[in-house]
């Protein structure tokens, strides 16, 4: 196999989203957890996260393949550039997703296993024909993107407790200001595509704007909520609560401007916030 159809095969399974994935997986265990000191056990959960993870995107690449060869943004993709064959794709996706559970049940717990193989269920059978019909696809394939640090959670505890739902619940809201930020960008190439994302059906972005505004509100007190179940403390909490009110503002900032930029200081922003949440836990629970 030469290397750039292995890069191409590594592509296929979005290993951006993948780290995304695996960060909040170890979040939700080692809160759950009451830190990290099963190095084993979080390696197994990490392996059968990431596998299941991958398979799934790796399904999206295949049924989306013919949208994708119509964008821009995605035209050089592994599939529709004809370096990775969709019969290739169609085994390699289920496999991954089979093993990720397979890891996750044998090695891991049941709960665990059965997260993994309902997310993958979720994203790659509603999520991505969703998208083609209607624009509520973003809030329902953010059901399972909000999965991971549940996954870590019943990997260390065998159970989700009130602290796992409202990972859920963060991660769930985090993801809309996140990735209608980034169709408002792309929303012509969505179009193109024939995917119905919410900037699209929404030309003027009123309902673009209102919809991230008021998950980047309602964002500020649930992340407050780890250190009211007692799994991180005050460090955590003024560090969430900073890094909740500045997404408002970036939020107000581009429904006041309404242009490309304003929407990828959003994006990028998003991708900031995650990385310092994970800081102010990390903080909180080793130096305080």
């Amino acid at each position: 196999m030469s290397k750039s159809k292995a890069a191409s095969y590594i592509e296929l399974t979005k290993p951006g989203i993948t780290r995304l994935v695996l960060v909040t997986t170890v979040i939700g265990f080692a809160l759950g957890g009451d830190g990290v000191t099963r190095w084993g056990l979080l390696a197994l959960t990490l392996l059968g996260t990431a596998l299941g993870s991958a398979g799934a995107f790796v399904l999206n690449h295949y049924l989306e393949r013919d949208a994708d060869g119509l964008m821009e943004r995605t035209k050089n993709r592994p599939i529709p550039a004809g370096i990775v064959s969709p019969t290739s794709a169609l085994i390699l996706g289920p496999l991954l997703v089979l093993a990720g559970t397979a890891v996750l049940y044998f090695g891991v717990n049941t709960l665990a296993a059965g997260l993994v193989f309902l997310t993958a269920l979720l994203y790659v059978f509603i999520y991505t024909p969703l998208k083609r019909y209607s624009w509520v696809n973003t809030p329902v394939g953010a059901i399972p993107g909000a999965v991971p640090p549940m996954i870590g959670w019943a990997a260390a505890t065998g159970r989700l407790d009130a602290g796992a739902w409202i990972l859920f619940a963060i991660l769930f809201l985090w993801q809309h200001p996140h990735f209608y930020a980034l169709a408002w960008m792309y929303r012509e190439d969505y179009e193109k595509g024939g995917f119905k994302m919410l900037p699209v059906v929404d030309p003027d972005g009123k309902s673009t704007f209102r919809h991230s505004l008021v998950a980047a509100i309602l964002l500020v007190p649930i992340s407050l909520g780890p250190t009211f179940v007692q799994t991180s403390g005050w460090v955590y909490f003024f560090g969430a609560l900073v890094l909740g009110l500045v997404f408002v503002w970036f939020c107000i900032r581009w429904r006041i401007k309404r242009t490309a930029k304003a929407a990828k200081a959003v994006f990028l922003y998003s991708l900031f916030y995650w990385v310092f949440l994970f800081v102010f836990i990390v903080v909180d629970a080793y130096l305080f």
